[in-house]
């Protein structure tokens, strides 16, 4: 009998986005705006089972525990359980993260119509990853991404993985300038004879 397919190891996090009033000459075009406020983790590694073939991210309003700074006519929206798996040929992308000045989540997410708060689109999270690979793609893309620090427990459980996992191409010896091979005007090879020339002439006389 086979073994069963080992899964990779993930968690389950909640996004926390904030719909925040726009302030200055901006708010004549713009009153509302929407920015990634958290990303909290739902389970850690030991409890997160298989990914379910359906996941709801059904957004419910929250109150945030910390309203220091943050604008009275702010709303939070909870956007519960995504999962953020750590991908074996993707450790490089972790290894980026880590040695960042600020390991990080980074969350793509999108203006949905078919969600609309006040009559206006919702933000909602699409993907959280902890690749700086990912990020990057996202934003060439042109997506939206936002990023949040994330917590010990997680960047110790990403070291932990790349530790395993990564290993850094070995760097390329630089050809010295001597071995170049030599081209002619024209960018054609140069043939050198080693044969002596005798009397002056050409070989063979």
């Amino acid at each position: 009998m086979s073994s069963p397919t080992r899964s990779r190891p993930a968690i389950e996090v909640d996004v926390v986005m904030r719909r925040e009033p726009v302030s200055g000459p901006m708010s004549r075009w713009q009153a509302w705006r929407w920015v990634l406020a958290d990303v909290m983790v739902h389970s850690d590694p030991d409890e997160t089972g298989p990914a379910p073939e359906h996941e709801s991210h059904e957004p419910q309003a929250v109150e945030p525990v910390d309203t220091q700074g943050v604008d009275a006519q702010a709303t939070h929206w909870l956007f519960p359980r995504f999962r953020v798996e750590l991908f074996r040929d993707d450790a490089e992308g972790y290894f980026l993260n880590l040695n960042s000045p600020n390991p990080c989540f980074w969350v793509f997410w999108r203006a949905d119509e078919a969600r609309l708060l006040d009559g206006e689109p919702m933000a909602v999270p699409q993907i959280v990853t902890l690749s700086y690979h990912d990020a990057g793609r996202w934003l060439d893309a042109q997506e939206r991404v936002d990023q949040v620090a994330a917590p010990d427990e997680v960047v110790g459980w990403l070291r932990a993985f790349v530790d395993t996992t990564y290993q850094p191409e070995p760097k390329r010896r630089k050809r010295p300038d001597s071995f170049k091979p030599l081209t002619d005007r024209f960018g054609q090879p140069v043939r050198i004879s080693t044969s002596k020339l005798r009397g002056g002439g050409p070989p063979g006389e």
